[in-house]
This record gives structure tokens, C-alpha cells and sequence, in this order.
């Protein structure tokens, strides 16, 4: 029978993005729901190892459903990543009466927990939190869509310039190794080409697509690059490239940078976050661990923690079929 749970604690590690104080909420509420305790640690790993937290409660936690980054801020922490650190972070649990840790964040949170769990016997639940939306085992991370609403509504704008001007823009925005981000905020801003990770299209392509935009008639042009694209230049190179084949073009270079990260959630990652991290609590709840929870095709589901360390999400390669005919 497994062991009652009385007390919860909740952190959020590695990059920030918006929902997380959605989840951390959500968290919290559930946990006065279900009458147990919640500890609300500082920093991510680093306040497990510096014994930093504070007491969570429904009252505690209002009128934060709104707002971006981190109440409980989020930090790497290199000492959590040697035995000694992780031990020290379990001493501080065990005497803070710690039963399971919910952990916001993404791989790299859940691959330090995981260790974590394994050396010390403490069970965590991953919750995603990661505007990359890089995460097995999820359709969407808490975040994501946020970041997206970002790009297109920062995308819009440049092209009010690129029209104006007659200017070919790229513009790069984040991912890490993974395109979600440019793809579909490329295909939703109407973008004539979008460059990721998971496609080498090469330079010719894209020079060949950009001269046949021309052709056609268009005066300005938006490329959307993914920050991880492997097509072989940077942004700036890139775009010195084009204009050195390409002289016709007045090519701009615009990095939307971290203010993807920042922001009010949007509705649905609001939701997307309570919903997880309810379900996280009530599996906390049922003795549950090493697993993340996550949501396919609208339901939530838990998988184990390894496999959605195991494997990357793929790219639809649907969408890169649409974003060639409607770059037309």
C-alpha cells in the first residue's frame, strides 16, 4: 500500500515560460483541495540544495494565473549535478518532510530528477514546461502556445516594415534543436520560407525560392529561421549570403530572442497547465512516480519518466507540405 502523502513540494527549473505560475497554482490549489501541504521551492534544484522554499496555499497563490515567468524563479544549478549536491537536496527534503516533488520544466529537469529519484528514492512527476515544445510524450508543452502568439504577433509587425521598404527579413526565432516554433509561426504569419532543424533544405533552395518569389511579383518576403537550423550559417550570415547572390534584395536581420519567453499565457496554456498539474498532484497523490504527465490528443495522459527522455517529438511533415504551397 503506498505510503500516505502529506506533504508536496513543487519547483520550476531551466528556462522559464509562461504558464509556469499557472501550474505552480494549480499545484498549490490542488493540494489544499486534497488537504495536503505544499512547499514551494526556490530557484529549482538550487533551492532543494540550499534548503530555500516557502509555504503554498490557495490564498497564497492568487492572482497569479496572469502573469509570465516564475514566482518561484528557475535557475541551473551545477552542484545539483554532482553526488554530493543531490545528496545534500535529499537531506533537505527528507527533513522538510517531503513525500513527492513536482517538477516544472523541461528535459534537462526531468533528466536531473530522474537521477535524483533513482540515488535517493524520492518520487517525482514531471509536469512540461518549455516553450520548445520539444518534449516526448506531450502534444504541448506549458508555454508553447504562448511563445507562438509571440512570433505572430512580432512577425506581423516586421512585415508592416518589409512591405513599406520593399525588405526581405529573416527573422530568427527560438527552439534550441527543435523547429516547432518556426514552423508553425511561419506557416501562421505567412512566411515564403521557414528554415529548422529537421530539415536541411540547403541554400540553393532557398535562394531558388526567394528569386521565384520575386518573379511572381512580391516585393518584400519574411524567412523564418529556427535558431538550431543546420542549413550551415547563422542568421547574419545568412542573410549576407543572399544578399551577396541576390543583390536586388535589402535583406534585414531581426532576433526576436527572449521575449518569447516573456509575456502573459494565453488562454490555453493556462488551461493546458492547470490541467497538468492537477493530474500531477493527484497521481503524487496515488503513490505515483518517475512519471511525467502530458497531454495527447486532449487528454491527459502519464507516461514513465524514461520514456519521454527516450525519444524526440517529430516534426509534421504535413505542415512543411502546406508551407510549400502556400508560399507560393
Amino acid at each position: 500500500m503506498a505510503k500516505r502523502v502529506k506533504r508536496i513540494g513543487v519547483m520550476t527549473s531551466g528556462g522559464d515560460s509562461p504558464g509556469m505560475n499557472a501550474a505552480i497554482r494549480a499545484v498549490a490549489r490542488a493540494s489544499s483541495y486534497y488537504r495536503v501541504e505544499c512547499l514551494g521551492f526556490m530557484r529549482g534544484f538550487q533551492g532543494m540544495i540550499e534548503n530555500d522554499y516557502i509555504e503554498l496555499n490557495a490564498r497564497s497563490v492568487r492572482n497569479i494565473i496572469n502573469l509570465g515567468g516564475t514566482i518561484l524563479k528557475s535557475a541551473r544549478s551545477k552542484e545539483f549535478l554532482t553526488e554530493e549536491g543531490r545528496a545534500k537536496a535529499a537531506a533537505n527534503l527528507k527533513k522538510a518532510n517531503i513525500d513527492a516533488m513536482i517538477l516544472i520544466g523541461g528535459d534537462g529537469t526531468f533528466r536531473g530528477g530522474k537521477v535524483f529519484s533513482e540515488e535517493h528514492n524520492i518520487p517525482v512527476i514531471g509536469v512540461p514546461g518549455t516553450i520548445d515544445n520539444d518534449i516526448f510524450g506531450t502534444h504541448y508543452t506549458i508555454g508553447y502556445d504562448t511563445a507562438l502568439n509571440t512570433v505572430i504577433d512580432a512577425v506581423d509587425k516586421i512585415r508592416d516594415t518589409a512591405s513599406s521598404h520593399n525588405r526581405l527579413f529573416f527573422v530568427e526565432v527560438m527552439g534550441r534543436d527543435a523547429g516547432f516554433i518556426a514552423l508553425n509561426s511561419g506557416i501562421g504569419a505567412g512566411a515564403e520560407e521557414i528554415l529548422i532543424p529537421e530539415e536541411d533544405l540547403g541554400l540553393d533552395r532557398l535562394l531558388n525560392s526567394l528569386e521565384r518569389s520575386r518573379r511572381s511579383g512580391k516585393t518584400s518576403s519574411i524567412v523564418i529561421v529556427s535558431e538550431g537550423d543546420k542549413i550551415g550559417k547563422n542568421v547574419f550570415e545568412l542573410a549576407a549570403y543572399v544578399k551577396d547572390n541576390l543583390p536586388y534584395y535589402d535583406a534585414k536581420v531581426t532576433v526576436l530572442g527572449h521575449i518569447q519567453r516573456g509575456g502573459s499565457p494565453t488562454c490555453f496554456d493556462r488551461v493546458l497547465a492547470s490541467r497538468l498539474c492537477v493530474k500531477a498532484v493527484e497521481l503524487a497523490l496515488d503513490g505515483q512516480q518517475d512519471i511525467m504527465v502530458g497531454m495527447m490528443n486532449n487528454e491527459i495522459k502519464a507516461i514513465e519518466l524514461v520514456n519521454a527522455l527516450k525519444s524526440k517529438p517529430t516534426i509534421n511533415k504535413e505542415l512543411l507540405r502546406i508551407s510549400d504551397i502556400l508560399s507560393v
